[in-house]
């Protein structure tokens, strides 16, 4: 097995796909400003279509990062519906010039899913098998029951990794930004996040073939 190339890991992210519920009610959001004014509705149509296309755009790498973080698809689903809400709120006030709407969205991301596990008495917990889809070629029984262990085996090797650490690894393969996106969304520099990757990367490679070989 290739682990390196984590195609067990960006199986077990990849359960954005589908988000019919969330895709609804996020632009139901869109519909209900109203404002008086040709002017303003003008403002406010264009708005709304310029946030629509980021949405389409952006939607399914929040979903897959909020869902590889709780144990819920109805939660992941909710924390979504917030996260975008606060983005349409908050949109008029947002500047690219100070950052791009990628390190904004998923500022917001992180700051929704640090209150909800703040006020959550569960904490945060690695999502199950039943909480993500997982993309595959309608696999033999066989290989469903050594796809759920492989997930098993890789669920443990990720929760032992340090929690700052664990977030570098969810956007990478998750939210599938680079480095320096990373960098500017936890505020570190570019080549410590190169390093705490590679070093996270080698140690889920190691543990998980202990893990896999015993």
């Amino acid at each position: 097995m290739d682990f390196y190339g984590f195609s067990v890991l960006v199986e077990l992210i990849s359960g954005g796909r589908g988000c019919n519920t969330c895709i609804a009610a996020s632009y139901n959001l869109l519909g209900s400003r109203e404002e008086t004014g040709m002017r303003a509705n003008d403002r406010i149509t264009a708005q709304q279509e310029l946030f629509a296309g980021l949405y389409d755009e952006f939607m399914p790498r929040v979903y897959r990062y909020l869902g590889y973080q709780v144990n819920d698809v109805q939660l992941t689903e909710d924390l979504i519906s917030v996260v975008f809400e606060k983005a349409l709120n908050g949109f008029d006030k947002y500047s690219r010039d100070r950052a791009a709407f990628s390190t904004w969205i998923f500022t917001i991301a992180r700051n929704t899913l640090i209150d909800h596990f703040r006020t959550s008495k569960a904490g945060r917990q690695v999502p199950l098998d039943e909480s993500v889809e997982v993309a595959s070629p309608a696999p033999s029984p066989q290989e469903q029951v050594e796809q759920m262990a492989e997930q098993a085996y890789l669920r443990q090797c990720l929760s032992r990794l340090p929690e700052e650490d664990q977030e570098i690894v969810r956007l990478k393969f998750a939210a599938e930004f680079n480095n320096r996106q990373i960098a500017k969304i936890l505020g570190l520099s570019e080549s410590n996040v190169g390093v705490r990757l590679f070093r996270a990367v080698k140690k889920l490679r190691e543990d998980f073939d202990v893990s896999w070989n015993r």
